[in-house]
C-alpha cells in the first residue's frame, strides 16, 4: 500500500482516456540502476499517462517516455484513418506522481505527469468503442 504522503492530493485538470498504446520507458529504478522497458499505456491525457512496469520506481523519479505511433497506426489502419503526417512518434519526459501495486504480481501501476512536451493527440476511449 502506498503511504498517504506519497499520493497526489490535487485533482487532475484533465480526464484520462483509457487507451492502450505501446510505450518505451527509460529511467532509473528506486536503487538508481538504469532501466528500459517496453510496456503499454493504461490511460493517458495531454498532461500525463499511467502504465504498468516490472521495475520499482520511486515517486519523483524522472523518466523518458516514447510512444511509437507509426507501429500503433499500422496495426489500427483498418479501423482508423490516420494521415502519414499524423503518424509521428511522440517523445517526452515525465515525473512519477504515483505508484500502486498492479493486479498482476510483481508489477506496479505508475502514473507520470509530463514535464516535457504535452500529448496533443486525441483518442476515443477504447471502453467507448
Amino acid at each position: 500500500m502506498v503511504p498517504p504522503s506519497t499520493t497526489v492530493s490535487r485533482q487532475r485538470s484533465e480526464r484520462r482516456i483509457a487507451v492502450r498504446l505501446p510505450l518505451k520507458v527509460r529511467g532509473r529504478d528506486a536503487r538508481g540502476l538504469p532501466f528500459e522497458e517496453d510496456t503499454a499505456s493504461e490511460n493517458l491525457c495531454r498532461n500525463g499517462a499511467a502504465f504498468v512496469t516490472h521495475f520499482d520506481v520511486a515517486i519523483g523519479t524522472d523518466l523518458e517516455i516514447h510512444i511509437p505511433f507509426s507501429q500503433y497506426a499500422s496495426r489500427r489502419a483498418a479501423s482508423a484513418a490516420l494521415s502519414r503526417s499524423a503518424e509521428a512518434d511522440f517523445s517526452t519526459q515525465g515525473r512519477v506522481v504515483h505508484v500502486v501495486e498492479s493486479k498482476s504480481e510483481g508489477e506496479k501501476l505508475v502514473g507520470v505527469q509530463f514535464t516535457g512536451p504535452r500529448f496533443q493527440r486525441v483518442f476515443r476511449s477504447e471502453s467507448a468503442a
